[in-house]
């Protein structure tokens, strides 16, 4: 064994031995206040459900906190989830007044301070943070969010695209359809039965510029009343709540500045 080993080994014994011995770390407790509603128990109020969380031994993602609390403390709490990475947009809520993905929002590390937990706003409630997304879904399916042709490369080749019509789709396909923007607008919240709402309209947005589809005109009559498109009052709470950083507001601008000259 070369010395160069020997005092390797001897460095990671002596700092395992000063760990061993090191005081223990005192507890940084953090209140969550948690939104809880079981549809089995109707004569039940909604209320907030104190959980206290040991910060020293949990992530770092208000994910983090409410998997730590189902798994060691409640596992009644209910909540979505999936890939922890925001990409799919299961886990959105509302969290300290803001609606985010709770796997991309960092724990406010002052223990003083309670958060607060609820589901995505003026949504009905399957139950704790889980809400039904059954007419969201719908209304993105409404629009046709799929590449509509009236003709094809007579090769069978792929429909060619350049740099720059591509360029175009950048801020608009990157949507994971959370519908953090549709739930913080004031116009969705009370129209949303016919007003599309920020997500599916920057969608539809998408593919209207997308050079490849021959639908456009299609897809702007079916825009052309007054509740799916012009409820938007650009109030921008969609833009400023995107935890992927889109402009929903402005591909709406756009909706209407392409309705208004064609």
């Amino acid at each position: 064994m070369t010395m160069m080993s020997m005092r390797s080994i001897l460095t990671r014994r002596t700092l395992a031995t000063v760990a061993s011995k090191a005081a223990p770390v005192a507890p940084r407790l953090k209140t969550f206040k948690i939104y809880r509603w079981n549809p089995d128990k109707p004569a039940e109020k909604a209320k907030l459900e104190d959980y206290q969380v040991d910060l020293n031994e949990c992530g770092p993602m208000v994910l983090d906190a409410l998997i730590k609390i189902k798994d060691e403390q409640d596992p009644t709490l209910t909540f979505r989830r999936s890939c922890r990475e925001g990409i799919c947009g299961s886990c959105a809520m509302n969290i300290g007044g803001r609606n985010t993905l709770a796997c991309l929002c960092k724990i406010d590390q002052n223990e003083s301070k309670k958060l607060k937990i609820y589901p995505l706003p003026h949504m009905y409630i399957v139950r704790d943070l889980v809400p039904d997304l059954t007419n969201f879904y719908q209304q993105y399916k409404s629009i046709k969010p799929y590449l509509q042709r009236k003709s094809f490369p007579e090769d069978g080749k792929e429909v060619l695209q350049s740099i720059d019509d591509r360029k175009k789709l950048d801020g608009l396909y990157e949507c994971i359809l959370c519908a953090c923007c549709s739930t913080s607008c004031p116009s969705y919240w009370w129209n949303q039965e016919e007003y599309l709402g920020p997500a599916v309209l920057l969608q539809a947005f998408r593919w209207l510029i997308d050079s490849r589809d021959q639908a456009g005109q299609e897809r702007r009559q079916m825009l052309q009343n007054s509740m799916s498109l012009y409820r938007c009052h650009t109030i921008m709470n969609c833009t400023r709540t995107c935890p992927k950083g889109l402009n929903p507001g402005k591909a709406i601008a756009e909706i209407k500045k392409q309705m208004a000259f064609t």
